[in-house]
């Protein structure tokens, strides 16, 4: 697996950290890219005041943005997530010497790798936490069949329970924007993001409904949950998953242009497929204290954070009624019903995701 520096490290002590980084990166598995083998992870050195993005040639190149400022900021979470959205990075690493690196990734999750041990020890660290981000494998592509079942056109009581239950995380505060994207970003980095992740434009949570036992009713990706109005557009029928191809297959109506499936439709899929009596999933970015959790912050929509989570599930007493946290994220939660299911985890919820 091949590995690119791009840009260029203006201060000495980014420029030891990059060396240290890359030496990391070699004793890990990868090796450096050469034009015949593209990268799977860039190491985007950017400058903060006109943060250059890296252009893929590869959906699959995984970028981190990393750029270094002379103090601790008072916000982590508010210094690296612009830098993320600007540099249409797959996660930002934000240095500050003699503290350590913070991570900041598109779920809102921001935590540090402290600077301890030496610079080798530290940038082993960096890495032990940024190489199994890029090897992920992301499943947001759709494959879009008009063979929905006329009776289903108009939706049915599972697609207003989830306009019902997208109501009810409004209502409770569950859908976060934390910067408006469009302020960021020009129109056509705008479209670039949109392009490369799938995404209709930032909207946290998703819900989903079984409706059979081999399909399952799923909000879409951007759109706000509050307003789900048009089944077979802002409410999409998943039907299936093609892993060769790594798509999820979505019925829809014919003459409707729907939307994309929300990016965590394949941990839907894993857990309706393994868990027969699941009828719902939430899936908000707060906590719940106890719970067990993910130890690794795979992006959203990869193979392995579904698999992490449906392992986790599996593990518990009963998986039809369960919690999952998902670190530096937030949780997904199981249930018979989309209103059962929120009426349970709604008084354990914390609005605040623990950073670790």
């Amino acid at each position: 697996m091949a590995y690119l520096v791009a840009g260029e490290s203006r201060t000495e002590p980014l420029r030891a950290l990059v060396g240290a980084l890359c030496t990391a990166l070699e004793h890990a598995g990868f090796e450096p890219a050469h034009d015949a083998t593209p990268p799977r992870l860039v190491l985007n050195v950017v400058d903060v005041d006109h943060p250059r993005p890296f252009r893929r040639r590869s959906r699959g190149t995984f970028v981190a943005a990393l750029h270094a400022v002379g103090a601790p900021p008072p916000d982590p979470l508010r210094e690296g997530y612009p830098m993320l959205v600007r540099a249409l990075a797959n996660v930002s690493l934000t240095y500050v010497p003699d503290q350590g690196v913070w991570f900041t990734t598109p779920e809102r999750g921001s935590y540090l790798i402290p600077e301890a041990d030496g610079t080798a020890a530290f940038a082993d660290a960096v890495v032990a936490r940024l190489a199994p981000l890029a090897r992920s494998r992301l499943v947001i592509d759709n494959e879009f069949r008009p063979d929905l079942e006329p009776e289903l056109w108009d939706g049915d009581e599972l697609t207003r329970s989830i306009v019902a239950a997208g109501r009810r995380l409004d209502e409770l505060g569950l859908l976060p924007a934390p910067f408006p994207i469009e302020d960021l970003v020009d129109e056509h980095d705008l479209r670039h993001i949109k392009r490369l992740y799938g995404l209709g434009g930032l909207s946290y949570g998703n819900l989903s409904a079984r409706k059979d036992e081999n399909r399952f009713w799923m909000s879409a990706s951007g759109v706000d949950k509050s307003k789900l109005e048009t089944p077979g557009r802002d409410i999409l029928l998943v039907s299936g998953y093609d892993a060769d191809a790594g798509q999820i297959v979505l019925s829809v109506p014919p003459g409707v242009e729907p939307r994309r499936v929300s990016v965590d439709a394949i941990e839907h899929w894993k857990i309706y497929r393994d868990h027969p009596d699941v009828g719902a999933i939430v899936h908000v970015h707060a906590w719940v204290e106890g719970v067990a959790a993910t130890d690794v912050n795979y992006p959203c929509g990869t193979e392995e954070l579904a698999q992490d989570v449906a392992d986790l599930l599996a593990a518990e007493p009963h998986p039809a009624h369960a919690i999952i946290g998902l670190r530096n994220h937030g949780i997904t939660a199981t249930g018979s019903n989309l209103e059962e299911t929120l009426a349970r985890i709604t008084p354990r919820l914390l609005r605040q995701v623990p950073m670790t």
